[in-house]
């Protein structure tokens, strides 16, 4: 039943459970207490009236307010009754005792005293002190109305009765209002979460505080939704470069794959008779199957990088990598200056990737700048790193190109590179391998011309010292 409740419900109802125990807990004992003591006030007047109608020469009328019995010493027989009111006119007193009154067996003083409570014929409540002295031959008993303790009592019940209700309706309304204060922060977040469910990512709980337990929720509530919108956005945009990178690939095979095709139908057309049309589709044929061979590689290289797939672990001469590839450069582009200044630096590593990678940087330079344009390449060691660095002549790249030229695809001359038949992977599969090795790339244009990339690598000792874990 209460699991069907809410949190407010069940919070107030917890408070006026505890507040009504604590409330009557507290009325029970004031009122029994005060009970005692009018009761043990009663008992002592009692007490007092029964010592006087002792004392000798007493043998006057009753003490007023109070019913005086004289019986014999079993309780059975009366000897004598007198009863007094207190003023004239007034009823005398009339409780309705026992006809036999059970002799007192407990001894006081050299007195046996027993205290009982009779109703009246008025309908009070009589206070009756039966007591019998040590060497007496008659019991002596005595008794008066409990009418002005009743009356005492019920008016305490009645302002306890009051003064609860009270209290309780106040705890009601404060523990309402506490409640509903205490309880404003979770219904913020459940506006959030709405919000949130409903597509707004950046919505966050107000106000959340580190001094309050709903704060700190709140507190922890922000930390996962800034996580939960990181992951979203990371999420969008890979599905964003996912898309792109399957709409270039599929136009960049479409290109080739035409090209094919169309040398396919020359040959049907009678082609293969002709000795010249022949070698055409042949040669054309051939070329743009290399080309889509090149780009599937490329593509298969990413797609292996991507998925963690680790790399060969060995110790490179990166001087001597590098040297080849420039040595490479130099013979495919006689006419181009390239300077070379290597310092000797061993990295780990997989060498035909890295080989690969300083292909590609040399590669760009070819296909971005114009022949003959001097080119410097650099092999340097500074902080347990192994810097590879190719500068160009060439006209540079504005800010624009700068952030994107690790991208996939992606050209900063787009007719240049596809007349060149280049696809828009060199400088992607660059960062990638880079990134396999634990190493980063950066790009950076000079004010008055031409360009730098730089590869940055753990240095052998630096992987042995655990610095850098290469995990592909």
């Amino acid at each position: 039943m209460l699991g069907r409740l809410s949190l407010r419900a069940r919070l107030l109802l917890a408070v006026i459970a505890l507040a009504t125990i604590g409330l009557v807990a507290a009325n029970v004992a004031t009122y029994s207490s005060l009970s005692s003591f009018l009761i043990d006030r009663t008992d002592s007047s009692l007490e007092e009236s029964a010592h006087s109608l002792r004392r000798p020469g007493s043998g006057g009328p009753a003490p007023p307010g109070v019913a005086v019995q004289v019986r014999s010493l079993d309780g059975a027989e009366v000897l004598v009754a007198l009863t007094h009111s207190e003023f004239p006119g007034q009823t005398p007193p009339s409780p309705e005792l026992p006809e036999t009154i059970e002799p007192p067996a407990e001894t006081t003083d050299f007195e046996a005293v027993r205290y009982f409570t009779v109703p009246g014929a008025d309908g009070d409540r009589y206070r009756v002190r039966a007591s019998v002295q040590d060497g007496a031959s008659a019991m002596l008993v005595v008794a008066t109305s409990l009418a002005d303790v009743d009356s005492t009592l019920d008016r305490l019940l009645l302002i306890e009765l009051i003064v609860t209700a009270l209290v309780l309706g106040g705890i009601v309304a404060l523990g309402l209002w506490l409640v509903r204060l205490g309880l404003r922060p979770l219904d913020a977040i459940g506006d959030t979460a709405a919000a949130i469910a409903a597509g707004d990512l950046s919505r966050r709980v107000e106000r959340a505080e580190e001094r309050t337990e709903v704060g700190r929720l709140g507190l922890s509530l922000n930390a996962m939704l800034s996580q939960i919108e990181s992951a979203f956005r990371q999420r969008e945009a890979s599905e964003r470069k996912l898309r792109r990178f399957v709409a270039d690939a599929s136009h960049e095979l479409r290109t080739p794959l035409a090209a094919v095709r169309a040398y396919a139908e020359l040959f049907d057309r009678g082609a293969a008779e002709r000795p010249k049309d022949l070698e055409r589709s042949m040669t054309g044929i051939s070329r743009e199957s290399e080309r889509m061979s090149l780009l599937v590689d490329d593509l298969l290289l990413l797609a292996r990088l991507d998925d963690g797939r680790p790399l060969e672990r060995v110790p490179v001469q990166l001087d001597e990598v590098v040297g080849e590839a420039v040595e490479t450069a130099q013979a495919v582009e006689p006419e181009r200056p390239i300077e070379l200044r290597a310092d000797p630096a061993v990295v780990v590593g997989d060498r035909d990737r890295l080989r690969q990678i300083v292909d590609n940087l040399l590669a760009n330079v070819r296909a971005h700048t114009p022949p003959g344009t001097p080119v410097s390449v650099s092999v340097s060691r500074r902080n347990g790193t192994a810097a590879i660095a190719v500068t160009d002549s060439g006209p540079g790249l504005d800010e624009e190109h700068l952030a994107h030229v690790f991208e996939r695809f992606y050209r900063a001359d787009s007719s240049r590179a596809r007349a060149s038949g280049g696809v828009g992977l060199g400088l992607s599969i660059v960062a990638a391998v880079a990134e396999a090795h634990g190493g980063t790339v950066s790009a950076r244009s000079a004010p008055d011309g031409g360009a730098t990339f730089e590869i940055a690598l753990p240095l052998a000792g630096a992987h042995e010292a655990g610095e850098t874990q290469v995990s592909g």
